[in-house]
């Protein structure tokens, strides 16, 4: 390398060492523990307090943050009284050896001269709670060893031995009135150990067991889920709904896949939902016997039939019934050519049958190959002797089924009869259309409400809100008290932080604050797992909140205090909202929140 060439390089070499110390030079110094304050008037505030500065080399620049204030504050060493309530803000600055100044900013909330802090309310959590079961009763058969209670915000069935048949254990609500209109019941459930439960609608106006619809084996697993029934009623009348969790076993070839022992159910809630309006039948399918096909039959256990035509019409003969098997063992499978059903579409079906010595069953509307692992919907079937009756059914599909087939299961023998013959004429399958309108109902098993026992009982101005009580996706929870402590369950976490919301002051009992004070609220709070929320003083009736903070709760303990930093010329409503919704609670099981202390202290102005 030539002379030349070196000192080039040393220039290169020098250029490159200058261009991050100029760059540092040019940095601001910054700040650490600037922070929104609030203080009381006529009380010295120390501006520097926990605060601390630095260059871009971490040289400590802390004794030399100068302060300014508007409104103007007049400090000395950092610190200054404040006689005149109303924000400021502060602008905190330094600057370095280099010349160059970093600023940061905070606003001082000076509040009002007050009294001492007295407390304003507490709430006793040893109080005897409000409970309300709507109507839903407990049934226990000898067979069956079981108990049912409102327990922890909720209906809780402890199941021992299910017994011998699915209504051995059983919920059940009597007298719900119906008319002419569609239904869906969903039940918010879960299992200690996975089980099967039947919903049935039982129409309590007919002569004998007569059901308006029912969703069959339909699994309960270990985190809450809803588990739906949708039927409609064609008139006025009255049903009894049925929750069955007894003894179920869905496949008898698989008696291993059944109802277990010593497990439990948990019921959150039931939504009712009652929709009605105008709506007219638009036919997809209508049979035409004439070609010698569209029926066909299964027989089994020792049972025997088959299938024919004549007349137009198709004939189900049953030489012989099974001598051990169930309804299952003999089956009439009506075809419905190249119909595909929609899950939540709504149809409806309507055929003529002569049952030569009569015969009771189901009539199912479900996958022909799958069967009752694709099921749109269930229903019974009980037919008189030598009578031609017209059996119909108007559902909302619970699944897509793309080759469906209207199934009578029939494998039961009348009484006194050793064979039969069914005869099935006039088939029409199609979709029902046109407007609707839904009621919807909840029946909590929490608790202070959500119906009148929130009004009643003003000790407890408590209420969740759910997700799910709206209708959407996520979201379910329950509270009561228990030892003196209030407790939150979220069962169903919300990807949204309105979607799992406990609230003090609601409806028509809200927290009442008095007029010309601040308020501090104080609470105690722990949770069986990590979990943190959103805590909101706001007004009734629009979003103005006077404290929005921050709760991160762990395993143990924790006392947090929130101060309002305003007053109010009248008495005003408020609710304390904690919202708990996030993609992280989303994710877990469940989570139980514990409170064992909230107060409201107040601070009156002067």
């Amino acid at each position: 390398m030539n002379k030349l060439t070196k000192i080039v390089a040393l220039l290169l070499a020098l250029c490159m060492l200058t261009v991050p110390m100029l760059a540092m030079a040019d940095a601001e110094p910054t700040f650490e523990g600037v922070h929104d304050q609030s203080v009381m008037a006529g009380t010295e505030f120390d501006a520097l307090e926990g605060i601390t500065a630095q260059d871009a080399e971490g040289n400590d620049l802390t004794e030399m943050i100068m302060i300014d204030a508007t409104p103007a504050l007049s400090f000395k060493n950092g610190k200054a009284t404040p006689e005149n309530p109303g924000d400021y803000e502060l602008v905190y600055s330094v600057t370095d050896k280099n010349g160059v100044t970093g600023e940061d900013y905070a606003t001082l909330t000076v509040t009002k001269k007050t009294g001492e802090e007295v407390v304003y309310k507490t709430f006793d959590f040893s109080t005897v709670e409000v409970t309300d079961n709507h109507g839903w009763e407990a049934k226990i058969g000898e067979a069956a060893q079981a108990t049912a209670a409102l327990k922890d915000g909720a209906y809780v069935i402890d199941i021992q031995n299910p017994g011998n048949g699915d209504g051995d254990v059983q919920l059940a609500k009597a007298g719900y009135a119906l008319k002419a209109a569609d239904y869906k019941i969903k039940i918010w459930a879960k299992a200690t150990k996975p089980t099967y439960a039947h919903i049935l609608a039982r129409n309590e106006n007919a002569e004998g067991w007569e059901t308006f619809g029912g969703a069959f084996n339909v699994r309960i697993n270990e985190t809450v889920a809803p588990l739906e029934l949708s039927f409609s009623s064609p008139a006025e009348g009255s049903a009894e709904l049925l929750f069955n969790l007894g003894k179920i076993t869905p496949n008898p070839d698989n008696a291993a896949d059944t109802t277990p022992e010593d497990f439990t159910v948990t019921i959150d809630k039931i939504e009712l939902y009652e929709i009605s309006g105008e709506e007219h039948e638009v036919p997809v399918y209508t049979a035409d016997f004439t070609k010698n096909d569209g029926v066909t039959a299964e027989a089994g256990d020792g049972a025997s039939a088959s299938a024919s035509f004549a007349d137009g019409k198709a004939v189900v003969t049953i030489d012989s019934y099974p001598t051990d098997g169930g309804v299952w063992s003999v089956k009439a499978n009506i075809g419905l050519g190249d119909v595909k059903i929609e899950k939540g579409q709504k149809y409806y079906y309507r055929f003529t049958v002569n049952a030569m010595n009569g015969q009771s069953g189901e009539a199912l509307v479900e996958s022909a190959a799958r069967s009752w692992e694709n099921r749109a919907n269930f229903n019974g079937l009980g037919l008189p002797a030598g009578e031609d009756t017209v059996v119909s059914n108007v559902f909302v599909a619970e699944a897509d089924v793309d080759d469906p087939v209207i199934r009578l299961q029939i494998g039961n023998a009348p009484e006194g009869a050793a064979n039969n013959v069914i005869t099935i004429s006039n088939v029409e399958f199609g979709k029902m259309e046109g407007d609707k309108e839904t009621k919807k109902t909840i029946d909590a098993f929490m608790p202070f409400g959500p119906t009148t026992a929130n009004k009643e009982n003003t000790a407890y101005p408590w209420q969740t809100f759910n997700g799910t009580d709206e209708d959407n996706d996520r979201g379910v929870g329950t509270i009561w008290t228990d030892n003196g402590s209030f407790f939150y369950r979220i069962d169903n976490g919300g990807t949204v932080d309105w979607h799992n919301k406990l609230i003090c002051g609601f409806g028509g009992n809200p927290l009442t604050l008095a007029s010309d004070s601040y308020y501090t609220v104080e609470i105690t709070a722990r949770a069986d797992k990590p979990v943190s929320c959103g805590v909101f003083l706001n007004p009734m009736g629009g979003w103005d909140p006077r404290v929005s903070e921050g709760m991160s709760l762990t395993e143990e303990f924790q006392t947090f205090r929130f101060t309002t930093t305003d007053t109010f010329i009248m008495d005003m409503d408020f609710e304390l909202l904690f919202q708990f919704g996030s993609e992280a609670l989303s994710k877990l099981d469940d989570v139980t929140i514990e409170f064992s202390n909230v107060t409201i202290y107040q601070m009156q102005v002067m």
